[in-house]
């Protein structure tokens, strides 16, 4: 299946009804909007729209959906984990 095939959220990998809520939350309906999307912008925006910190966990799920969407391999959301700390710093 091609990437341009994938209709709803639900099946990008790591993505669930909770990340499609905070998808949905932050104006991304479709799988396509993700692509060229910044991960780190997308989780201060959801954080800003809820008015609470998220778990920073969320982050790599961003990461890993708009990575798959541009072409990237399936990983798992963990995966991505040592990139946002190093990004962030590791608190």
């Amino acid at each position: 299946m091609s990437r341009t095939d994938i209709k709803s959220l639900q099946e990008i990998p790591n993505v669930g009804k909770a990340i499609e809520k905070a998808f949905n939350i932050i104006g991304v309906n479709s799988p396509k909007q993700l692509i060229g999307k910044d991960p780190y912008k997308m989780y201060n925006e959801l954080c800003n729209a809820t008015n609470q910190r998220q778990d920073p966990c969320v982050i790599d799920v961003f990461i890993s959906a708009v990575r798959y969407m541009k072409g990237g391999p399936p990983k798992k959301w963990w995966e991505f984990t040592e990139e946002r700390k190093n990004k962030l710093g590791a608190n």
